[in-house]
């Protein structure tokens, strides 16, 4: 991995940390914005299959394109690839965590103001008091995975 694109991943992993764990904003400038493309158009996919499971159908879509994408860089070897990737899978697990937290509160403004994915998830699992501390549990694994992501690449920087 070239030293450029070491600290391009560290400089875009400390905003991703700094937007979640810091700023009042939460939202990441377009990479937020194909996260919620992507867990919209979740619904209704899985939807085609179930329509109980479709309220899963969002979240599933979100973690799981970045981490395709991840698999496919890693079995390429294309390193750069795969770090940026799990960057991105780390970014919406944090994002994620948030939408989590707000289950009870749902203060986050939803598309086409529909029900909140999370209120219904954790009221089906009788967990909805403890949406904050998932939520949070959420948001760390995420910067977890960031902070993996940054010293797998390191491993393999080429100075």
């Amino acid at each position: 991995m070239p030293r450029w694109g070491l600290v391009a991943l560290g400089l875009a992993a400390l905003w991703f940390a700094w937007v979640h764990f810091v700023s009042r904003e939460g939202w990441v400038f377009l990479l937020d914005g194909a996260n919620l493309a992507l867990h919209e158009a979740g619904h209704p996919v899985v939807g085609l299959f179930s329509e109980r499971l479709m309220v899963y159908g969002g979240t599933i879509f979100q973690l799981l394109f970045p981490a395709l994408f991840a698999h496919h860089f890693r079995r390429r070897r294309q390193a750069p690839g795969f770090a940026a990737m799990l960057l991105w899978l780390a970014e919406s697990l944090m994002n994620v965590g948030r939408y989590m937290k707000d289950a009870r509160a749902q203060a986050l403004p939803l598309v086409g103001g529909g029900e909140h994915d999370w209120t219904e998830i954790f009221g089906r699992f009788g967990v909805l008091a403890h949406d904050v501390g998932i939520g949070n549990s959420v948001r760390l694994l995420g910067l977890a995975l960031a902070v993996y992501a940054l010293g797998w690449a390191w491993r393999r920087h080429k100075g």
